[in-house]
């Protein structure tokens, strides 16, 4: 199965083309730029440069959530609008489910997380089994407090990744929680780990998808604040 992968949940932007699990190429960016002025471009120049065509994949993925609002929405449309012209099926992951799949460790808590801002993280936990992932809970919006205990409930060694890993990783070091790094390579959100993910993941057509967010918006939140708000002042 010939994957395009395309992960924008966060500040880092990437784009890879596996071939059953195996990366062909991925193209990479951390620099801060907008995603909707590289995503795109990052996919036609790694199809072009790998002579694929389109029509040539058999699936589109993308990581649908969590993650930064605005990120999420223009990986999404961006691997909607690609599945749509070509007539292909498309898988949306979670880019926590996505992580794990970076650390190859077996009998270790794979502990993803995000920083989710307002003094949260997104964070699941999984375990790695006979080569295989396996979710321990679902996608959640906590406060790394709330994470550490729940990782030093369990007694197992965590592996922190993410963009939240160094931050978590201060805090559960200083609780005397053990808990470790990947590589710096493969610390942050990665399209290839969003092939992995799709090749377990629910297929669906591309107006089936849907991100997902965990939360509200900053918008979202404002908005209801205000009718709140305009509600006790008309009591």
């Amino acid at each position: 199965m010939k994957i395009l992968a395309l992960e924008s949940s966060a500040k880092a932007a990437s784009v890879a083309l596996c071939d059953d699990g195996f990366l062909l190429a991925q193209s990479y960016q951390n620099t801060g730029l907008t995603h909707s002025a590289t995503l795109m471009k990052m996919a036609e120049n790694l199809l072009k440069n790998t002579n694929t065509k389109i029509t040539d994949l058999s699936l589109i993925a993308v990581a649908a959530g969590p993650g930064s609002f605005t990120g999420v929405r223009i990986g999404v449309a961006a691997a909607i609008g690609l599945a749509w012209g070509a007539d292909l099926e498309i898988c949306g992951v979670s880019t926590l489910e996505a992580m794990a799949h970076h650390v190859v460790e077996e009998n270790v808590l794979i502990c993803p997380v995000m920083d989710a801002r307002r003094s949260q993280v997104y964070n699941a936990l999984f375990v790695r089994e006979s080569g295989a992932i396996r979710r321990l809970c679902e996608d959640r919006a906590l406060s790394v407090a709330e994470l550490m205990e729940d990782v030093k409930s369990r007694g197992v060694n965590c592996v922190l990744v993410g963009d939240g890993a160094r931050l978590c990783y201060d805090a559960f070091t200083k609780a005397g929680v053990p808990c470790s790094l990947p590589h710096p390579v493969l610390l942050f959100q990665s399209a290839w780990g969003v092939a992995q993910a799709a090749l377990y993941g629910r297929k669906v057509s591309p107006l089936e998808l849907r991100p997902s967010y965990l939360r509200l918006s900053q918008a979202e939140r404002e908005r209801l604040e205000r009718l709140a708000s305009e509600q006790d002042e008309s009591v």
